[in-house]
């Protein structure tokens, strides 16, 4: 079974992405087609990029880079989750994937955006540009979740943006499932 990323990509104190990448989780795990590991960022705890050299090369000092390159390469496919911060993704997913190279490479990446009234959009289109740089095939069929916040139940802290999302997750997941198979044979 081809393993899923799901990536969390806000860090910051506060932060509601924990709560949206539950929800992705969840439906990912309903999907049933890929074998689910859940990649939080703020608890993976990267400083900015610190390597000596360039990822490309894959020589790594830090073991903060090691152990990220090895969860990396174990999936096949990334749901990234992510907030929009200032027309742009958050910082703290851009110094991830700047940390590595080859580990990428070749592999599918779908996009569970949140924000206001784009519902992270525009984040995801940013995002768009840094993937293909790293040789990533970043999917155009996504889940964008405008003024997210009024899907979270304060009591019990459960995200549920609705019905329409969650049915964009399903097919989202397939497209998903045919990229992963197909790059697959390229690594």
């Amino acid at each position: 079974m081809l393993r899923l990323q799901i990536i969390i990509a806000s860090t910051r104190e506060g932060r509601l992405g924990d709560k949206v990448g539950a929800w992705a989780e969840k439906h990912a795990r309903e999907h049933g087609k890929f074998e689910i590991e859940l990649v939080d960022l703020k608890q993976v705890n990267l400083p900015l990029f610190d390597e000596p050299k360039h990822p490309r090369f894959r020589e790594y000092t830090k073991e903060h880079t090691k152990r990220w390159s090895e969860t990396v390469s174990r999936a096949d496919a990334y749901m990234i989750v992510t907030s929009e911060y200032d027309f742009g993704p958050p910082a703290s997913l851009i110094n991830a994937l700047q940390y590595l190279s080859q580990e990428w490479a070749y592999k599918p990446a779908a996009m569970v955006s949140y924000g206001g009234v784009s519902g992270g959009t525009r984040c995801t289109n940013a995002l768009r540009i840094i993937l293909t740089s790293l040789k990533m095939m970043p999917l155009m069929e996504s889940v964008n979740i405008p003024f997210f916040a009024q899907y979270l139940n304060k009591e019990t802290g459960v995200f549920d943006p609705g019905e329409i999302q969650a049915k964009a997750v399903g097919p989202m997941l397939d497209e998903l499932m045919k990229w992963a198979v197909a790059l697959k044979t390229m690594r």
